[in-house]
């Protein structure tokens, strides 16, 4: 009767110890299922934002008004060299004539030749104006983006710089832009002084200018490299280029100099037509 018994209670233990451990295993598997079937987070894929190339967040633009000259955009259908309204020396007030030979004819150049190579890579961009590629780069390929950017901003900022300089310019501002500057800035000396300071805090190579914003009031921007204030929404009434190649053959390092010397040679009248076009809807 004893072995009886104890052989019971050992089959006993033993149905019990298998019957804990398919508890374990099957609750493991539970388990393991559970986590299966949670939903689980899928990686995004790259964006264009994590490539080498920028991508431009673009400003509401006001409108799309003429930029290159008061009456009409910049084409690109190809684009062209402007020739100087003024011979090559007629600005040595401030800008000697191997310094705008360079300038014209090398540099602006060289801008227009790599807008035009880039944009054979997509032909159908031909019929838009520079400022429309400018205003929308997220719209241009990744693959000429970047080349657009600097060689169109290039061949616009360069555009407006020849027409605002004339070797009859300098002295005060008059008119709708002499108005302007007052209300905003209290005084021409206030404007100019600010003005330069922008040119000066550049660092590296861009752009200072004066822009009328969305609210429809004038501003003192710089730029860095060959971006044109139309990226961010703004009106470009006029501007001075402070890159190097701009002034250093005269000025070496002095950039100063060279930005107080430029007011001897700014044509108001050109300033005038901008700062009006830039009012128009």
């Amino acid at each position: 009767m004893f072995e009886l018994w104890f052989l019971l209670k050992s089959r006993v233990k033993s149905i019990y110890r298998k019957i804990t451990i398919l508890g374990f295993v099957t609750i493991g598997l539970i388990t393991t299922l559970l986590v299966a079937c949670q939903p689980q987070e899928i990686a995004s894929p790259p964006t264009e934002n994590s490539t080498t190339t920028p991508v431009v967040t673009q400003t509401s633009v006001t409108s799309n008004k003429p930029v290159a000259y008061s009456d009409r955009e910049l084409g690109a259908n190809p684009a062209q060299l402007p020739q100087l309204p003024y011979a090559a020396n007629a600005l040595e007030k401030a800008i000697d004539a191997q310094t705008m030979q360079l300038h014209h004819d090398r540099h602006h150049q060289t801008y227009v030749d790599n807008l035009n190579k880039a944009l054979e890579q997509q032909p159908n961009l031909r019929a838009s104006s520079v400022e429309a590629m400018l205003r929308d780069l997220n719209s241009v390929p990744e693959s000429i983006r970047t080349t657009v950017r600097n060689n169109g901003g290039g061949h616009l900022n360069h555009t407006i710089f020849w027409q605002i300089m004339s070797p009859t310019g300098g002295g005060q501002p008059t008119g709708e832009i002499a108005q302007e500057i007052n209300q905003t800035f209290g005084s021409f000396e206030q404007f100019r002084k600010q003005f330069n300071q922008a040119g000066g805090d550049r660092f590296g190579s861009g752009w200072v200018w004066l822009v009328r914003n969305p609210q429809g009031q004038l501003q003192i921007v710089n730029t860095a490299n060959q971006d044109n204030p139309i990226m961010d929404g703004l009106y470009p009434i006029m501007g001075n280029d402070v890159w190097e190649h701009a002034y250093y053959l005269r000025y070496q390092n002095r950039r100063a100099d060279y930005l107080n010397n430029w007011w001897n040679v700014v044509n108001w009248n050109e300033v005038n037509r901008r700062v009006i076009a830039s009012r128009q809807a």
